[in-house]
């Protein structure tokens, strides 16, 4: 195969990664929270009923920002039920996952739980825009955010919290443009709700983040016009505007699944395209950023037979997408990455959906063991070596034709360069059969030694870590990579996510 090529130099960057790019989601949603992050009565339980194995998994992974308490369960949240005395809080069905919430686990364990996570876990909560409004909003940020001395503030000290919860991010609303959402509303009354919360949210508090809707994915027909509608009634109040996308291979077209992230791509910069636009129309000098706060692989086609189905009657944490990933998904999971670092100058916040068994890199079974899946090793990877300057990367790639993108690029890669001016690549080769071959030329950098070129790849592309056997996938090291007189030269297996580290 022919060789594919590009160059590092650090004067061409995209620019700084923000750490909140590698942050995780934790929504009440199958057993995401319950028999996930909170199981009381497992044997590794701490005196708060957190999972000890699942928090040393959390921090291994290198999560960040922590976006809760949904996704679709917002729309239905009512933030009361979720503060105070345990045996207090009432019973709820949750229309969004036809489940029955018990609001055992709430605010205050969801802020104990980031602290335990540590210091970078910060909180980003969604507000419920489908069936509450302006003022809910308002009273959950008095009472998760102001000191005292209120009727709220007091209330929650009286719950055992006398120091605030110091949220800074806030989502207004979750989805609002989908027809399944509780409370969907139309872009014009999405937008005035928005603007009106986001200019109430900020009269509390000027230094607040707010992150407005924007479309649940490219294929909305409502999208970009989406934007733009909400944009025009929020540009000033707002900071961020939100994306979600899933993928997953359809009618067994592999080679279309592996580019996924063409369409990712295209995603950010249509967005970017968009707010840009309304930006100058409106003649403002601000940038909006994007938080790209629900992204990965999601076998979706499951999740809608158990959905049209009878079979769901109100359970409490049932066993809801809980997709088994292989070693194709993770190399897919893993160019998304390379899409959201490639884009790190607009995307400055992500969320992987979700953290535990709900599409997600960890798996516990009740009562017993937690373990990594395949996907678990790119994200701990991306978010150990990926902080610093995205450098500008434009392969010259052997191309194949694929159905649903059409001629793609074999290569799929990124590099940054940390602080201490190491540098580290990401690639990924889309080919499901053949190696390939890669040569990096290194202008300007003073790199004299390759430190490690870990590999996740599989002779079987379907291989995956389960229960029976939580290690049958891991990175291996690669043979044969060199760096000679400021080349790096190596080969790329079939179907493989690289991390390629350099000092």
């Amino acid at each position: 195969m022919r060789t594919a090529r590009f160059t590092l130099d650090p004067a061409f960057t995209i620019g700084e990664v923000n750490p909140r790019l590698f942050g995780s989601f934790v929504e009440h949603l199958g057993r995401c929270v319950y028999t996930g992050i909170f199981e009381p009565t497992h044997p590794t339980a701490d005196a708060e009923g957190l999972r000890t194995d699942v928090l040393d998994l959390v921090r291994e992974l290198g999560v960040t920002t922590i976006r809760y308490p949904g996704g679709n369960f917002v729309s239905g949240y009512r933030w009361e039920d979720s503060v105070g005395p345990v045996e207090d809080r009432p019973r709820r069905l949750d229309l969004a996952w036809r489940s029955t919430e018990t609001n055992r686990f709430g605010l205050a364990e969801y802020i104990a739980f980031l602290k335990k996570v540590g210091p970078q876990a910060e909180p980003m909560m969604a507000v419920n825009l489908g069936t509450r409004g302006v003022a809910e909003a308002l009273e959950l940020q008095e009472y998760a955010n102001h000191s005292a001395g209120t009727a709220l503030s007091d209330l929650r000290a009286a719950h055992g919290d006398k120091d605030p919860f110091g949220i800074k991010v806030w989502c207004l609303g979750n989805e609002m443009d989908g027809p399944w959402q509780t409370g969907h509303k139309t872009a014009e009354e999405y937008g005035r709700i928005a603007a009106e919360t986001a200019r109430a949210m900020r009269q509390m508090d000027p230094s607040v983040e707010l992150v407005a809707c924007g479309s649940s994915s490219q294929s909305m027909p409502t999208f970009a016009e989406w934007e733009a509608t909400v944009l025009a009634e929020t540009y000033d109040l707002v900071d961020y505007i939100s994306l979600h996308a899933y993928y997953e291979p359809q009618d067994g077209d592999l080679d279309s699944f592996l580019a996924s992230a063409v369409d990712m791509e295209s995603f950010i910069e249509n967005v970017v395209a968009t707010c840009d636009h309304v930006g100058a129309r409106l003649k403002s000098q601000k940038k909006i950023n994007l938080s790209f706060d629900e992204w990965n692989v999601w076998y979706t086609s499951k999740w809608h037979e158990i959905e049209n189905s009878d079979a769901r009657d109100w359970p409490e944490a049932p066993r809801l997408l809980e997709d088994n990933y292989s070693v194709l998904d993770a190399v897919v999971f893993g160019s998304l990455l390379i899409a959201l670092l490639r884009h790190a100058d607009r995307v400055t916040v992500a969320c992987l959906a979700q953290l535990v068994n709900v599409i997600a890199p960890i798996m516990t079974e009740p009562g017993g063991p937690a373990w990594r899946q395949t996907t678990f090793f790119p994200f701990a990877q991306a978010s150990q070596y990926g902080r610093g300057q995205v450098l500008d990367v434009r392969v010259d790639s052997p191309t194949h034709q694929t159905k649903k993108y059409g001629e793609t690029s074999l290569l799929h890669a990124t590099a940054v360069r940390a602080d201490d001016g190491t540098v580290t690549v990401f690639a990924v080769n889309r080919s499901q059969t053949e190696a390939l071959p890669l040569e990096i030329a290194l202008s300007g950098l003073d790199l004299t030694q390759v430190t490690e070129h870990s590999v996740l790849a599989d002779q079987d592309p379907d291989a995956r870590n389960t229960l029976a056997d939580p290690e049958r996938v891991t990175p291996h090291q690669a043979e044969g990579t060199t760096l000679a007189e400021g080349t790096l030269k190596t080969t790329l297996e079939p179907l493989s996510w690289n991390v390629i580290r350099l000092t």
